[in-house]
């Protein structure tokens, strides 16, 4: 039963209209392959999509820039003239881009200051008496942050402070602080020594009574 006859016309709906441009495409890279193969001959072919999907065949014999030289010999059009001046147009307008940042930034500085009108000197000076303004806010915003991590701090360290007060004042009310235990008797220290007292894993406990709180002797 041969097929009927499809009408050329844009087809409407999204996903048929995609599917119809990758199956058409496939048909057609298959075509210029089968004619490099059979024929010799050069092929390339460039496909850009609806959504801006850019397929491309090239013949593997070939470049793409090859293809485009031998166009360029053949009917001898001008393909790059008009593009290397367009990229000169951008290369101009970049440079006056830069030219003008850095008048700005000479005016900023006190210089390039003969060709400005005397507008143009408020305008700059407003410009510049902000620019002031916002430095200002934001020195003192960072200098209240540094002064508030200060605080911290300092709370930290007095907070580390009474507690060393607080083991001080338990440690002292002790009745073996200050001593040390010598071979069955105590020797006095300075309490500031305490720190430095060494405690071996297995003490030996005295028999004599009292507190069950030993301080041994010096590690050092």
């Amino acid at each position: 039963m041969a097929r009927g006859k499809i009408q050329i016309k844009r087809i409407e709906n999204d996903t048929n209209r995609q599917v119809t441009y990758s199956k058409r495409r496939s048909g057609l890279f298959k075509k210029a392959k089968e004619l490099t193969i059979l024929c010799d001959a050069k092929v390339s072919i460039i496909m850009i999509s609806n959504t801006n999907k850019l397929h491309e065949f090239i013949s593997p014999n070939i470049t793409t820039k090859q293809v485009y030289d031998a166009y360029q010999t053949t009917f001898s059009p001008d393909l790059w003239t008009s593009h290397y001046a367009k990229m000169e147009q951008e290369l101009r307008n970049l440079n006056e881009v830069n030219r003008q940042i850095r008048k700005e930034i000479r005016r900023r500085m006190g210089c390039c200051l003969e060709d400005m009108s005397y507008q143009e000197l408020v305008f700059l000076q407003q410009d510049m008496e902000n620019a002031v303004t916002n430095l200002s806010e934001r020195k003192y915003k960072v200098l209240s942050n540094q002064i508030e991590t200060g605080k911290k701090k300092l709370r930290n360290v007095q907070g580390i402070r009474q507690n060393l007060m607080q083991a001080y004042d338990a440690l002292r009310e002790d009745p073996h602080c200050g001593l040390v235990y010598n071979g069955g008797e105590y020797d006095h220290v300075m309490r500031s020594h305490l720190v430095g007292l060494h405690f071996p894993r297995e003490a030996h406990i005295p028999s004599a009574g009292g507190s069950c709180l030993t301080t041994y002797t010096y590690l050092e």
